[in-house]
């Protein structure tokens, strides 16, 4: 589990691919502090395991269905990327709860200033519209942010000036690919949802017209 908040700005060193997976070799200072084997580092919003590392390098394997919904197949050589280590129960909650599992993806449709605020449209699906809402809380590449405006193909975020010099959003062109997280607390809350609506199509109904004429409400 993560919060959203970024932790370095790091560079891919090497890239070894596979006919559907990568294994990323990343460098890293501050998120090698304490690093173990099996560690979960989020890259770009990803939560990824450490399978080796060193005193300025670690490396993640990135399995197929990743690379089906996340853009960390885009990465080259050089790429530069989000990184944020994994949430101790004793950490602030900076952000909000985020678990790297990617939704999806979005592409930026357009970038513009508003006093010291940078005003970012992202576009995305229909299916992970209907979980974000104004005011609400997203990750894009990892970075918790909150919702300004949510519009029928696309929402709005606006970043901070710090936000846009200690991560990767305030770089990004328009037209990049970026990955998207919802809120889990939505995804929870349509699920409970559709079970109960399930579970009430499964009940056979008790009203019937026995029922209604033994009530009065029929004629016999």
């Amino acid at each position: 589990m993560f919060t959203g908040i970024v932790e370095e700005l790091a560079k891919v060193k090497r890239i070894k691919r596979g006919s559907k997976s990568i294994v990323l070799t990343i460098e890293a200072k501050e998120v090698l502090k304490d690093v173990k084997l099996g560690d979960s580092i989020a890259t770009n919003g990803v939560c990824l395991t450490v399978t080796s590392f060193n005193d300025q390098e670690f490396s993640v394997d990135v399995m197929p269905e990743t690379m089906r919904n996340s853009s960390l197949g885009d990465l080259q050589v050089g790429s530069w990327v989000n990184l944020e280590r994994a949430l101790r129960l004793s950490d602030r909650l900076g952000g909000h709860l985020v678990s790297g599992h990617i939704d999806g993806t979005g592409i930026i449709k357009a970038k513009k200033r508003e006093d010291n605020a940078s005003i970012v449209t992202v576009e995305t699906t229909k299916e992970l519209l209907k979980y974000i809402i104004h005011k609400g809380s997203i990750a894009i590449d990892g970075v918790s942010l909150t919702v300004a405006q949510v519009f029928s193909d696309s929402f709005n975020i606006s970043l901070i000036p710090h936000t846009s010099q200690v991560t990767l959003l305030g770089q990004k062109d328009i037209g990049a690919k970026v990955n998207l997280e919802v809120d889990m607390i939505a995804k929870y809350i349509e699920k409970m949802i559709n079970h109960q609506e399930d579970n009430n199509k499964d009940k056979k109904s008790n009203i019937d017209l026995e029922m209604l004429r033994d009530q009065g409400f029929l004629l016999a």
